[in-house]
Order: C-alpha cells, then structure tokens, then sequence
C-alpha cells in the first residue's frame, strides 16, 4: 500500500479512502470506551493527523497503549470526516505498526522548550514545531532562489570551497592543510613551507565565490553562486556563524542601478514564496516567536524600496536628535542600530543605501569620480538591518590594480582577477546575501543559530 504525506491527506481529503501513513506519535490520549486517539506527525506540515485506534486492534493492549511521545509508526486505515473542529479528516485505523518505542525519558515531551535547551539537543530539535516550521521555511527560500535566476536566465555555478584567494582581504580564514602540524616543513629562512602542502601552496576555506563568480559572469553573461562559506571570525553573537550559506549572483554588462532593481526583485519574490507557501509555519511563527512577521513580511513586497546615498542616510541620522550607542558620523560603518532606525523609525520601509566611503570598503568594488566613495549598496530591512551587499565591480585594469595595492594585497594573488580586466574587459555588477539572515528575516527567529540545521560558531562544533 502505498504510502501518503500527512500534507497530501489535507490538501485531497479523501474521504472513504484505504491508505498508510508513517510518522511520530506526538500525543496518545486513551479514551473510557476502550480506544484511543494519537496524534501522528510526520513532518511534511505543521498540523497532526488524528488517528483513532480501537481496542479491537491485535496489537493494542501490547503496542499501541504503551505509544509515547516520539515513537514511530505506521497506520493503515481508512480515511473518514472528522467529529472535532481541529481538522476537516482523521483515520480510522485498521492497522497499527511500531517501528520503534520512545522511551518516557525523551528530551522532547509535550511542552514549550526553551532555544538553549534545544541548542544541547540538536539532533532532536528538528522534532519540533518551530525548528520544522523554520526547516520548511528554509526549504521554500532555497527552492525560491533558484527558481527566481532561472526564470530569468542565470546559471548556476558551483564556485570552490577550497580557494588560495581571500575575497575580502580580511584573512579570517580557516585555512586547510595535510602538513604534520607538529613538525612542519620549513624554508631556509624558518617559514612554514606550503610548497610541500597538498595543493603546493597556502589554502584555506572560501569567504565567497564571487571572485571566481565574475570568471564566469565574464563569458555566460547572468550566473549565480549558492554555496557554503566560513569566516574564522572570533565572534561569540546572534548574528554570526563560521560557516553559512551565501546566495551571489553576478552580471556582466550591469550597472549599480540595475544591480539594485534585481537585488530589490529578488528579495520580494523568495519573500511571496513564503507567504504563499508557508502560511501555517508563519501562524506558528507569528504567534509564538515573533508577533507582527507575516505582516512585516507583506510590508516588505507591497511597495517599493527607499533609495538614497550613504552621505544621505548620514545626515538624517546626524539630524534625528537620537542617542546611538555609537554616533554616526561620515566616513564610519553604519551599525545595526543605524540600519535599524532607517527602516524601522524614520523610513517604516527597507531601503538601498549607495556610494559608501572607500576607505572602509573592498578593493573590488568600482570606484567613484570623486575618489572617495566606491559604486556599492547595501540593502537593509527591518529588524535585521543590512541583508545584501554589493557594487558595481572595478572593470578598470589600472584602478584595480591600485586599490589591490592600497588594500597590502598581492597583484600576483589575483592574476586570473586582473586578466578579467585584461582580456575583454566589460561592466559588471554582483551582490551577495547571507542566506541565513534572510531565514531570520522570514522566520522571526531571534538566532541565528536557530535558522541553520548545524551551526557552527566559536568552541562549537557538534556532529
């Protein structure tokens, strides 16, 4: 017999209908009248299906009264229109398997638990309601990207993990070797020799594939990288991870504006992708994690994006008359609580910030005739502040070479990068999301650890 999705069952209701459904007993309620009532999920949707199993049943005094928490089973039955309100089917069992027991001691039993907690136990979490909620939602989004670069004529490239380039020229890197870390080779002059490594020279874990992504953009036109990245930054907070997902298209031919269009399309349509797709999770959401998220969401794709440059965004939060905890002033980074009062006070809308300082920006991104701001952008939304970065790159060979300069890196690090603007030469423009806060974003979680099945953060590093 063929087995059905819980999520299928509700959607077809097919009322008379013999069927098997697998999943986890969630709850077992034993009724007077010698039958009981178990409540089995098996994670297609939020909702439980009701299965009522009589006393008739051969195995009921020996398995199906001893059904706890956790336990997995199988129910072959006919479907029939449900007596409660809850759901519109249930099952009448005809037939009940275990798979196997859950014993009275598991971790997760039918009451709220705290995200600590469930940070201890990351193999069970997923039994959840918030973190399927959160892994259904994580699906919809990860389907949505691709879909949106397909429909409009990217290709997907799969950019290395393993790279000799640090994009970001910011060296927090985790770096990757086979030399005996005890008794490593050395040079004549005492170095580590990396020449004898694996690869023959130093490695490490890529920051981004976007280097290796404008390769690519520079001979099919529209590509996009999604793609596991890590950063060995020591940071201990709810807003970062050392290894997560980055979503980064690049496009020849492009400038920052249309850089910003597609930037602003592609938000709102993994947005909708949830809205439409997700709308019991966002229930679950919206009334336990964070109240307001579906509207904050519908806010989000209603209407379009504020523009304005960074010099702009400055002097309105020099003009607001409100005590930061680090005063914005032009030519510093803008911080979370600066990004936060644009969207959330002063705008009550996301907004794309442009043309910020070059002294605090990466060497790759175009430079402005000013000489002092580069053609970038950040996007930023409400309750989680910038959510995309990116610029117009430097297709200028000359200008390029100078601020690799400027920035201490070695030209001859990046010789493939500098043939781009060797050989054919043209614009081209790129952005890159973190895929886990846009998670955030869609979820309400307040942790990031909470959006990424197994995350990895300083002094943390299970399965």
């Amino acid at each position: 017999m063929q087995i059905h999705r819980v999520q299928e069952l509700f959607k077809q209701s097919p009322v008379g209908q013999r069927i098997a459904v697998c999943g986890w007993v969630r709850t077992r309620r034993d009724a007077k009248n010698n039958f009981s009532f178990l409540e089995i999920n098996d994670g297609s949707c939020l909702k439980n299906l009701q299965v009522i199993a009589d006393g008739a049943l051969e195995n009921y005094e020996t398995d199906v009264k001893k059904l706890g928490t956790g336990s997995s089973v199988r129910v072959e039955g006919v479907v029939v229109a449900s007596q409660g309100k809850e759901q519109a089917i249930e099952i009448k069992a005809e037939r009940v398997h275990v798979y196997g027991f859950s014993p009275e001691d598991f971790p997760l039993q039918k009451k709220r638990h705290g995200f600590d907690y469930l940070r201890t136990i990351g193999h069970l979490r997923p039994r959840t309601n918030t973190f399927g909620a959160v892994t259904r939602i994580r699906h919809t989004l990860s389907m949505a990207v691709h879909d949106f670069f397909r429909s409009r004529g990217f290709f997907y490239v799969q950019t290395p993990i393993i790279t000799a380039n640090d994009c970001e020229g910011a060296g927090e890197m985790f770096q990757v070797t086979t030399l005996d870390l005890d008794k490593p080779p050395r040079t004549p002059e005492g170095k580590i020799d990396y020449a004898r490594d694996f690869f023959g020279r130093r490695t490490s874990l890529t920051v981004s594939g976007q280097l290796e992504g404008e390769t690519y953009a520079m001979a099919l036109g529209n590509i996009y990288t999604f793609g596991p990245t890590f950063r060995a930054e020591n940071s201990n907070t709810t807003r970062h991870l050392a290894e997560f997902w980055m979503i980064e298209p690049e496009m020849a031919f492009a400038d920052l504006d249309h850089n910003a269009f597609i930037a602003e399309e592609f938000l709102k349509h993994v947005i909708r992708a949830v809205l439409e797709q997700n709308q019991d999770d966002l229930h679950l959401l919206d009334s336990f994690v964070q109240k307001g998220l579906k509207e904050s969401l519908q806010n989000i794709v209603a209407g379009p994006f504020a523009r304005m440059t960074y010099t702009e965004a400055v002097e309105i939060l020099e003009k607001s008359g409100q005590k930061f905890e680090y005063p914005a002033k032009w030519g510093s980074s803008l911080q979370t609580e600066h990004e936060r009062y644009l969207t959330e006070v002063h705008l009550k809308r996301p907004v794309i910030l442009t043309d910020y300082p070059k002294d605090f920006t990466a060497f790759y991104m175009r430079l402005n005739d000013d000489k002092k701001t580069v053609r970038n952008m950040d996007v930023l939304v409400p309750q989680i502040g910038e959510i995309i970065g990116g610029s117009q790159r430097e297709e200028r060979y000359d200008v390029l070479l100078e601020r690799m300069q400027e920035a201490g890196l070695k030209p001859e690090d990046y010789a493939f990068y500098l043939d781009l603007r060797k050989y054919g030469t043209a614009p081209h423009a790129g952005f890159g999301l973190g895929f886990e806060r846009l998670v955030l974003l869609c979820t309400g979680m307040g942790n990031i650890r909470d959006v990424i099945p197994f995350p990895r953060t300083p002094g943390h590093c299970e399965f």
